[in-house]
């Protein structure tokens, strides 16, 4: 009886792979070439396996030496088989530097017998995944910030909630359809397939196609609808609140879907993709939300955008540096691209900066209240994720000012709604 045939794969602590075998090729239908230093082993199980258990397999096999386990794998072609996977961590000088996977194909093992249990958590997860739910915080916080200005104003009592409620809504809807576009365009253009750097979830996109979460077709069909319920909620809001809000609907829908589709492409424009995604998710979305709540627009509306603005942008910018050398290779020629890491960290820093300085300026030119000043209070953040920038912009350790970054965004933007809600009661206290 000759043996079976087993797959032998090691990858770096990232998952991205290093060593191939022939039987690898053999069982899952890839040459050593196509994968090595290209993909990542997440490719060879379903995605719903790779978000709920994957994790714990890898934690298993760092504390105890090993997992063994039963479970389903994907080939190129993607039909599904059942096998036995050995993980083992590796090592060099008394650090672990990966992982090492022995699989053994059950050709006897119907795939449903092997398939791991799929919690509806992970389910909703996936959802999450696919929509880059974390990152709608970018239309959440200057929302609340110019309902916050709206309500400190007195420019409309009682508080309208009903259309406080459809513009969250209309907003987040438009967001999922920029992420959902988004997905598919870099994907069509092979910026995500080329990409093995990035950090999950935080750059190089949600990977949902990927991950087998959702098709291509699928993921299209996702944006398109999301785009028709944001459109259908902004008809609502044209009725209650007149043709203006046709204007910041079809700028924010524009944008949604140029920002990676072709011809335009934003996002490949030398910095373009950055200028419209500060405008957007900063004074275009901040001024049309006092419109939608108010019906009227001042100046000083659109300039509390600006700091919000900057630091969505800071978040976009700093979510490039992984993605450098895909997105070069593909033709997406951001402003990181252009820069290059090491003058791009001085673009940084100045955008946090300069966030933070509009604040300033704003109170001392009396075009914003002086509660707003307690957006400083988030100055120590921004301050110590840009050292950490400048320390660690070319190793894997960045993954860390990538998430301070968007907690910057968040803590920034919630004492600046703060701000505005007792700016008055500051006044008096002074």
């Amino acid at each position: 009886m000759s043996k079976p045939v087993k797959s032998t794969i090691t990858s770096d602590m990232e998952g991205r792979i290093e060593t191939f075998n022939q039987g690898a090729e053999e069982i899952f239908g890839y040459s050593a070439n196509e994968v090595i230093g290209k993909k990542r082993v997440s490719l060879f199980s379903p995605g719903l396996t790779v978000l709920e258990h994957v994790p714990t397999w890898l934690k298993t096999a760092r504390e105890e030496g090993e997992y063994t386990g039963r479970t389903v794998f994907v080939r190129k072609d993607g039909s599904r088989f059942a096998a036995d996977i050995r993980i083992t961590p590796t090592w060099r000088d008394g650090e672990q530097i990966g992982y090492c996977g022995v699989t053994t194909p059950l050709p006897d093992v119907p795939v449903e017998e092997a398939a791991q249990t799929i919690s509806p958590v992970t389910r909703v997860f996936a959802g999450m995944v696919v929509t880059r739910a974390p990152f709608l915080t970018a239309t959440i916080i200057p929302i609340l910030v110019g309902a916050a200005w709206v309500a400190a104003t007195g420019a409309v009592t009682p508080f309208p909630w009903l259309l406080f409620a459809l513009t969250m809504l209309g907003g987040i809807a438009l967001h999922i359809a920029a992420n959902t576009f988004n997905d598919y365009f870099d994907w069509q253009s092979g910026t995500d397939p080329l990409n093995n750097d990035y950090f999950l979830p935080l750059s190089g996109g949600s990977r949902s196609i990927e991950l087998g979460l959702i098709s291509e077709q699928g993921l299209l069909r996702l944006a398109l609808a999301v785009s028709g319920i944001a459109t259908a909620i902004g008809i609502v809001l044209l009725t209650l609140r007149g043709w203006p809000i046709i204007v910041f609907g079809l700028i924010g829908l524009a944008f949604a879907y140029f920002y990676t589709a072709p011809p335009v492409r934003l996002a490949a424009r030398k910095g373009l993709g950055e200028l419209v995604t500060g405008l957007s998710f900063g004074p275009l979305m901040v001024a049309g939300t006092v419109y939608t709540l108010s019906g009227s627009l001042t100046l000083a509306d659109a300039f509390l955008g600006l700091p919000i603005g900057l630091l969505i942008t800071a978040v976009l910018w700093i979510n490039e540096f992984p993605d450098l050398l895909a997105d070069k290779a593909t033709g997406k020629i951001n402003a990181v691209v252009v820069l290059g890491k090491s003058t791009a960290r001085w673009g940084y820093l100045l955008i946090v900066a300069g966030a933070f300085g509009l604040i300033v300026a704003g109170v001392a030119t009396g075009l914003l209240p002086l509660g707003t000043l307690l957006m400083l209070a988030a100055l120590p953040v921004g301050t110590y994720t840009t050292w950490y920038l400048f320390k660690h912009y070319q190793d894997r350790e960045l993954v860390r000012a990538n998430q301070l970054t968007i907690a910057l965004h968040v803590v920034a933007g919630v004492l600046l709604t703060v701000g505005l809600l007792i700016s008055d009661q500051l006044i008096s206290l002074i």
